[in-house]
């Protein structure tokens, strides 16, 4: 081929591989595959190597190319390139707006701030740099350096295919000036992130710590073949020359039509709850994106106004990084405490001052075992990183011993369980109540706390039990009423909705009748018709109607009962007296007690219903499901008119009623010959 056909075949090729290019990048629109434009490369790449005059600096080859650099000059910026004060909640944007109103008071705009729009753009977890073309033709690259002087990063930033390196001015209906100055960021996607530190891993090199540090680093090769193997991705977000560009999404429009690839996921907004709604939809939704981002930067729309509010220190007034919740915080470290899993298992649990670490307040984390806290050198009031990586559940990942003030307390592993009072064994590296049945028994004594003859808390089933127990969240029937949504949503298949249902039922059921509470107990040998036998006991030596009761009060009222007391209660005998007496002298029940008002339960105490003994010493037992009401509705009809109920068929039982699939107890009513009624038999009984 002669020179003169060589330069019309390269001119095409280059202008259907910048057409590829700009679809690809820009359009995010892939009109041949990838094999087919590097075929068209490598042809071009072949005829400039035999016609090297022919070859221009916008050309597709010189993306990749150069001898490496033994130095970087320094280059000028035309204006300072500034950086941004961060904002992290929704407070600091008001107080934010407040100083932008302050500064404005004196001027001709009207007032509020947010009656102005707002820009919106994802703060992307890059490099920033400013790139100058002339004549439409990419001459200069900088990094930002100290915000007035950079470094000429030209021939690496040419590796780059989303930079174009020559505008796309055809067709366009604007008065590009002579030289344009525009500004971008430059980063690097997760999963070229990933392929990188595979390969770092491959020779035995240290993994990269983030894509951040890599793309700034392949930035300043000074061998431009190494930044071009790095695969770096660009988005153009400023232009500093004047274009008589009216708006800052005005600008991104402009790049869009010059050739840049610009985020389409940033936004014209028009108020601040646009603003956070924004902001709080990208937090959780920032893993669905190819790139690492920290945050957006809000920005006032309005150039001239955005002009007007000037810089304070290096930043400007006009826009903030309006940052995501950090996925690593700092916090102390309140107390450890040791939690009983279902399997018996001791697990030490970090109790945390309350601390926002990915979006999510956490106050608990564990420490999985023993040799973890050694490992960490970890005491009671330490400050500590909490890292949730991944946004997994959180973890201690580091102890920061220079802020120890030297009143750290040590942990040590208790020698007994802290739910039986056994004693703690070694399993491997993991400590275990030596009873066998302590989890078991544990997890049974919440279920039954829960259930709906008890608390009557909904969602809290077995497995969901199980899932905190062995997570450490609970290690007793108080620690439900604890339990954060923050400490919920992190745990694998529960999400911000699940948890806040959760809380808000455990929030609901706070307050309960005293019956049930006796009966949520789960004491010994009392079951239903028990407690409310001693719920009367304990109303009557109240002497106080429709009043709410406190945990300890309750607690005093009981001990005050001897068991001769306990046993002149019908239907409570020795064994039964013995169990009641027992279990509010026990120690560790004394302090669940407490525990329970600490937390904000209360326990009501109804009137005593004596205006009607009909049925007075008539005893009824209910089996099967009733149609016209619930068993508990029947129960309580029954108990209002002076009867009583019990859940066992014996001689004394008076009546057993029998709704639908009644079970045993009818057939053991028919052997001891207790009279059976229907469901309307006790229905007439009950109104006559």
């Amino acid at each position: 081929m002669d020179k003169a056909h060589a330069k019309e075949r390269i001119k095409k090729l280059r202008e259907e591989i910048d057409k590829y290019r700009y679809s690809y990048h820009v359009l995010d629109k892939s009109l041949i595959s990838e094999a087919a434009l590097d075929s068209l490369k490598k042809e071009l790449f072949d005829l400039e190597s035999e016609f090297p005059d022919l070859v221009t600096p916008d050309s597709p080859t010189q993306r990749v190319g150069g001898k490496p650099l033994e130095s970087f000059k320094k280059v000028k910026h035309e204006t300072p390139m500034l950086s941004f004060n961060d904002a992290f909640s929704e407070d600091d944007i008001r107080e934010w707006i407040g100083r932008l109103e302050n500064h404005l008071k004196k001027s001709n705009y009207k007032l509020p701030i947010t009656n102005y729009q707002f820009y919106c753009e994802l703060k992307i977890d890059g490099l920033a740099v400013e790139l100058v073309y002339i004549n439409g033709i990419l001459i200069e690259a900088s990094t930002r350096g100290d915000g007035l002087i950079g470094e000429d990063v030209t021939q690496n930033i040419k590796t780059i295919e989303a930079i174009p390196l020559r505008l796309n001015v055809k067709g366009q209906v604007l008065s590009v000036p002579r030289r344009l100055v525009v500004r971008g960021e430059v980063f690097l996607s997760k999963r070229e992130f990933e392929r990188i530190n595979k390969e770092q891993e491959s020779i035995g090199a240290k993994p990269y710590a983030n894509p951040r540090n890599v793309a700034a680093g392949s930035i300043r090769q000074l061998d431009p073949k190494i930044t071009a193997s790095r695969k770096l991705d660009s988005f153009a977000y400023d232009i500093v020359t004047n274009l008589g560009e009216i708006s800052h999404e005005e600008e991104h429009e402009i790049l869009h039509k010059l050739g840049f690839k610009t985020n389409p996921h940033n936004k014209l907004v028009h108020s601040l709850e646009e603003v956070f709604k924004f902001r709080n939809y990208w937090e959780k939704n920032r893993e669905k994106i190819t790139y690492e981002i920290d945050g957006v930067v809000v920005q006032i729309n309005n150039n001239k106004l955005f002009e007007d509010l000037g810089v304070v220190g290096k930043a400007p007034r006009g826009a903030v990084a309006y940052k995501f919740s950090p996925k690593e915080a700092t916090t102390t470290v309140r107390d450890i405490k040791v939690q009983v899993g279902r399997t018996g298992a001791l697990t030490p649990v970090a109790i945390l001052e309350p601390v926002s670490v990915g979006g999510i307040t956490i106050t608990h984390a564990t420490l999985h075992n023993y040799d973890e806290i050694k490992r960490l050198g970890l005491k009671i009031g330490d400050t500590v990183v909490v890292s949730r990586a991944g946004d997994v559940i959180p973890k201690i990942t580091k102890v920061l011993e220079g802020l120890r003030a030297g009143k750290e307390r040590k942990f040590s592993l208790p020698k007994t369980c802290p739910v039986d009072g056994a004693a703690v064994i070694r399993d491997g590296v993991i400590y275990r109540c030596s009873n066998p049945r302590c989890g078991a028994r544990l997890r049974e004594s919440i279920a039954h706390f829960v259930s709906r003859r008890a608390f009557n808390i909904e969602g809290m089933g077995e497995k969901i039990i199980d899932r905190f127990l062995d997570e450490g969240l609970i290690g007793d029937v108080a620690d439900i009423f604890m339990l954060e949504k923050g400490d919920i949503e992190v745990l694998d298949r529960f999400g911000e909705k699940s948890a806040e249902n959760i809380v808000s039922e455990v929030e609901s059921k706070k307050k309960i009748d005293l019956a049930k509470f006796i009966y949520a107990l789960g004491i010994f040998h009392v079951g239903e018709e028990t407690s409310r036998l001693l719920a009367e006991q304990v109303t009557t030596k109240l002497k106080a109607q429709n009043s709410k009761l406190k945990t300890s009060d309750f607690l005093q009222i009981m001990q005050s009962f001897s068991l001769d007391d306990l046993q002149n209660i019908r239907d409570i005998g020795p064994k039964v007296a013995e169990s009641i007496h027992g279990w509010f002298r026990d120690s560790r029940n004394i302090a669940l007690l407490k525990k329970l008002e600490k937390v904000g339960v209360e326990i009501i105490v109804p009137q005593l219903k004596t205006q009607n003994s009909k049925l007075k010493t008539k005893k009824f037992v209910i089996t099967g499901s009733l149609e016209s009401m619930t068993r508990d509705e029947a129960k309580e009809r029954v108990r209002s008119l002076g009867g009583e109920v019990s859940e066992s068929v014996s001689s004394k039982t008076d009546y057993v009623i029998v709704g639908v699939d009644p079970g045993g107890k009818a057939e053991k009513a028919k052997k001891l010959g207790v009279k059976i009624l229907s469901e309307q038999d006790l229905l007439d009984l009950l109104t006559k």
